[in-house]
């Protein structure tokens, strides 16, 4: 039986919190709601904007279980697996599958830098853990750890592996791995300020970072690039693009909690050890946002 054709804009939402640090289920509920209502395909609960490897492990299970619930069968609920072991790793798959999660998205071991044949064992390894459908997050630029487009010719033997998250933010990969596997992957890509640039080229979907901020606009931008809609799409990029940006930087889970704060999705409060932006790196960033904010399109 093929695995599920995952199309269409899959955004990797922020984990809500309280100032104390604790998880906010119900702000979770409110901001999940504003983006299932913008008519995403799917949803992306614990990956790295979500603060996955910053959780303990009872409260990414009972952010999973609470998404489900959430959704309520509207739009599939993925997750994140960021771990640092096998062990770890496949303990989670086979936990958040009881849960009724509808598939994963594995990243690389957290921590230790894997050598080609460790990568390849480990993501064979975490495949074994469930039937479910599952997409590989390559992120060299933040996790070290590079799938090339040849490792996935070697990878496509898994037959519920189904998408490549592909964010080296070298955009010369995906006609690469056009060339190289065909169709046999779903591709999305996932640095937001590509999107277009990705589009152009033949995407199947987008992980969007940025855009779970200002999310009917985001989905709008999905379907002019689908539509073909190139100058309406254009426009409407250039005016995100400001935004966007800030899915890029090392402090982006701020940033990104910054800006849903400014478009009243939530709030900016984080888990330690990161801490909110202060001082002229916040002003900077907020200048940004409202500048961008106040030529929002109608």
């Amino acid at each position: 039986m093929s695995p599920p054709q995952w199309t269409g804009v899959f955004p990797a939402v922020v984990t809500q919190m309280h100032q104390d640090q604790s998880l906010d289920l119900a702000a979770c509920t409110r901001h999940w709601e504003a983006v299932i209502e913008s008519g995403v395909a799917g949803l992306i609960v614990c990956g790295s904007l979500g603060e996955n490897q910053c959780m303990l492990p009872e409260e990414k299970r009972a952010v999973v279980k609470h998404a489900i619930e959430v959704a309520a069968g509207r739009v599939p609920v993925i997750t994140g697996v960021a771990e640092m072991s096998t062990h770890a790793g496949t303990s989670y798959m086979q936990d958040c599958e009881k849960l009724g999660v509808a598939g994963f998205m594995i990243m690389p071991p957290m921590v230790y830098k894997t050598d080609p044949r460790e990568t390849q064992h480990w993501f064979r390894t975490l495949a074994k853990a469930t039937p479910l459908t599952w997409m590989l997050y390559n992120n060299p630029v933040g996790y070290h750890t590079d799938v090339t487009p040849e490792m996935f010719v070697e990878l496509a033997d898994i037959p519920h592996l189904a998408a490549i998250k592909e964010s080296s933010a070298n955009t010369r990969r995906i006609t690469e791995l056009r060339n190289l596997t065909g169709n046999r992957y779903q591709i999305f890509t996932g640095v937001d300020d590509l999107f277009l640039e990705s589009a152009i080229l033949g995407i199947d979907g987008w992980v969007a970072g940025s855009g779970i901020a200002f999310p009917k606009e985001n989905q709008q931008l999905w379907d002019l690039a689908q539509a073909g809609r190139w100058d309406e799409a254009r426009a409407l990029y250039r005016w995100a693009q400001p935004l966007m940006k800030l899915d890029t930087h090392i402090h982006f889970v701020q940033y990104i909690k910054l800006l849903c704060q400014e478009t009243g999705l939530g709030k900016e409060w984080v888990r330690e050890p990161r801490l909110p932006i202060a001082g002229a790196e916040r002003d900077q960033v907020l200048k940004i946002i409202r500048e961008a904010l106040m030529q929002r399109p109608a």
